[in-house]
């Protein structure tokens, strides 16, 4: 059984507060892009995993492994899974790769053995994956908050266009945490950019782009600044890094802009990919 892991993009990121627990209260504009990995999985008499990179864990470390030990605990499934994982989405990106493949593989064993589990029930067990999980699995706008495990879907009903640019460093997510100054830090309005998403307000989705994590990362991959400068020049509508990055995203309305600069940024030895939000594409 194959499944497609989609990767997202925060358009609108604040980080309000952070728990006694270490954990952080988050609300987001979260947006999911026809960008994906895919993910083979089928029933076996022991799980395995087989990635097209070699640098990625095949143990309990990746995100899949943990998804399919909570699920078989849970629900006293015997047996495995032999998985093989076709790996596009860079990782340490801020484009939720491995909450993504997680997602998938939860979705997908609650159809191979028949779980019928309620949407409630499927959060549950993709928060004890990661954060971004739940979002992953419903692939729908949404306007998410807590922990990243409570989603407001909603409908967008503004299209635009997306290049992705990541540089070859990555962010670790857990350090982009730790080094915010709330004493500092962007509280971005994401009720605003909702609003502007879904009522056709192009100019409205510019002025409300916005991320807490982006002067963090800025200053542990100083190649960010320079990838977000060079977009910035180039003349995208507006620029922004996704999650913890590394990634950065430009919004634009020209075709011939976003070709020019795919072709600009790749020669600067980035990675780059064009697309749009998930079902935008026509």
């Amino acid at each position: 059984m194959k499944e497609r892991a989609y990767a997202k993009i925060n358009l609108c990121l604040d980080v309000i507060r952070r728990r006694e627990n270490g954990y952080h209260d988050l609300k987001m504009v979260m947006v999911p892009i026809n960008f994906y990995d895919v993910l083979d999985v089928m029933p076996a008499a022991s799980t395995s995993l087989s990635i097209n990179r070699s640098y990625l864990p095949v143990n309990e470390k990746n995100t899949v492994i943990k998804a399919i030990a909570i699920m078989k605990e849970r629900y006293q499934i015997e047996k495995g899974y032999r998985c093989t994982l076709q790996k596009h989405i860079p990782t340490q990106a801020g484009l939720a790769g491995g909450s993504a493949d997680a997602a998938a593989v939860i979705r997908m064993i609650n159809h191979l053995e028949g779980l019928n589990l309620s949407r409630e029930e499927l959060i549950e067990i993709a928060k004890e994956v990661g954060a971004d999980v739940p979002f992953c699995l419903f692939n729908q706008p949404s306007l998410v908050e807590g922990i990243g495990e409570v989603l407001t879907p909603f409908q967008i009903h503004c299209d635009f266009d997306l290049l992705l640019v990541k540089p070859r460093k990555g962010v670790s997510t857990a350090k982009a945490f730790e080094g915010i100054d709330f004493n500092t830090v962007e509280h971005p309005d994401c009720d605003a950019m909702r609003k502007a998403l879904e009522e056709d307000d192009y100019e409205g989705v510019i002025h409300s782009l916005g991320n807490s994590l982006e002067a963090v990362s800025l200053s542990l991959v100083k190649e960010i600044k320079d990838v977000k400068d060079k977009m910035i020049e180039l003349g995208f509508d507006g620029v922004l890094m996704s999650g913890s990055g590394s990634t950065v995203f430009g919004i634009t309305r020209d075709k011939n802009l976003l070709m020019n600069a795919a072709n600009v940024m790749k020669e600067k030895g980035n990675f780059v990919r064009i697309t749009k939000i998930l079902g935008n594409e026509k």
